[in-house]
């Protein structure tokens, strides 16, 4: 899918927010390597990433193709500020109406409106794709994040207490949630 808006940020800076491509592989990976070694809630650690800058904008290009799944690129003073995506869950009738949703922004960028907007954008996609459900897993703890999920009418179905396994604190419940479309 394609995206692209020009917002304004809290602190009176423009971001773009547009559907990666190709050539954004680069610029993608790094921030992909510096938003999963700032924060220990996002699924992976910047080590256990195995694409290589090609990888990721192929990967870029193939969702920006998609008639149903988009990675959106937050843009600020030409740098990748954070991404968010909805993905398939999968392709088969049963499942065909649900999607997954994740973000991540580096960290000099929290509290700007970035996380919002992003949120917003994939909300957005995912109801032109015509998924009837988009779908998270949260860290428990990380309580910015479940506010802004609830903002946005996310509401929780169940946790799992050993989601994540933390390298730092180790069991990380997890907060699974929807919202329905």
């Amino acid at each position: 899918m394609t995206y692209h808006q020009i917002i304004q940020l809290k602190n009176g800076a423009s971001c773009c927010l547009r559907s990666g491509t190709a050539a954004d592989g680069q610029a993608a990976l790094d921030n992909f390597i510096l938003t999963h070694a700032e924060t220990d809630n996002l699924l992976t650690y910047p080590e256990e990433n195995t694409l290589t800058a090609t990888q990721e904008g192929e990967y870029l290009q193939a969702k920006t193709e998609s008639p149903n799944e988009v990675e959106i690129l937050a843009i600020v003073d030409g740098k990748v500020a954070g991404t968010a995506g909805i993905n398939a869950v999968g392709g088969c009738y049963k499942l065909r109406h649900r999607a997954e949703f994740g973000i991540s922004i580096a960290k000099e960028f929290w509290g700007l409106g970035i996380g919002q907007a992003l949120t917003a954008a994939c909300i957005d996609c995912a109801r032109k794709a015509g998924y009837a459900q988009l779908e998270l897993d949260v860290v428990a703890d990380n309580a910015s994040a479940l506010a802004l999920y609830k903002k946005f009418g996310f509401v929780e179905y169940g946790r799992n207490p050993k989601g994540f396994r933390s390298r730092n604190t180790g069991y990380q419940e997890l907060v699974l949630m929807r919202l329905a479309l």
